[in-house]
Formats: C-alpha cells, sequence, structure tokens
C-alpha cells in the first residue's frame, strides 16, 4: 500500500482492562482495522493519565493501577479514517476518539515480509 502526503491520524484512548466480548477492547479495535485494509495500528501503553472520570492511572508502585490508559494510533487516508469511524461508534462507550490532520512522509515495510508477519 502506497501512503504519502494528507492523510488523518485516529487516536483512540481507552483503558487497558476495557473488555470487548472478553477480549482486550484494543485488540479488537486493531483486529477490526486490519480487516477494515487501514495502513497500520499501534497500541501504546501509557504510564501514567487520567481522562473524563478524573481519576489518576499511574504505574507507580504505591498505586497498583490494573487499568493503565493505552491509545490505538491508525493513520491511513482521510476516506478511509472516517469509514471507519462507525466501527468505532460501535465499540468506544467509554473513552476518547480525536481525528489529527497529519503529512506521512515515509510509509514502507520491510523487505521480504508479508504484511501479516
Amino acid at each position: 500500500m502506497k501512503l504519502e502526503g494528507p492523510a488523518l491520524r485516529l487516536t483512540v484512548f481507552v483503558d487497558e482492562t476495557d473488555q470487548w466480548h472478553h477480549r482486550p477492547l484494543y485488540h479488537e479495535i486493531v483486529h477490526r482495522a486490519h480487516a477494515a485494509g487501514l495502513a497500520g495500528a499501534s497500541v501504546l501503553r501509557g504510564i501514567e493519565g487520567y481522562g473524563a472520570s478524573s481519576r489518576i492511572h499511574t504505574t507507580r508502585i504505591l498505586s497498583l493501577s490494573d487499568d493503565l490508559p493505552v491509545a490505538v494510533v491508525i493513520v491511513d487516508a482521510e476516506d478511509r479514517i472516517r469509514a471507519f469511524l462507525p466501527e468505532l461508534a460501535e465499540l468506544v462507550i467509554e473513552g476518547l476518539v480525536i481525528l489529527d490532520p497529519v503529512e506521512v512522509i515515509h510509509y514502507v515495510g520491510r523487505p521480504g515480509r508479508s504484511e501479516d508477519g
């Protein structure tokens, strides 16, 4: 897949303990993005944060939080990202979904590797 120039970055912020049918929500988002043919997705685990609940989640030992924030980041062409948004409306009950315009400078896979490997 070729991806250069103007694009959108879709970022979904949820807790790592959020579930979709007994699986991590972030896992479901990544797999649906893959099934939709989007250019790629990454899940980034936060070490501290808070959201609409104003409850701070942290990795500090004294807090022992097991529901740290995670961000699922997906970048692709605007029309492809916008077509994926209804999938998120079904999945994300609590959290934050944002879109940012970005410019893709370089997007190249590793030679000799399949999309799944």
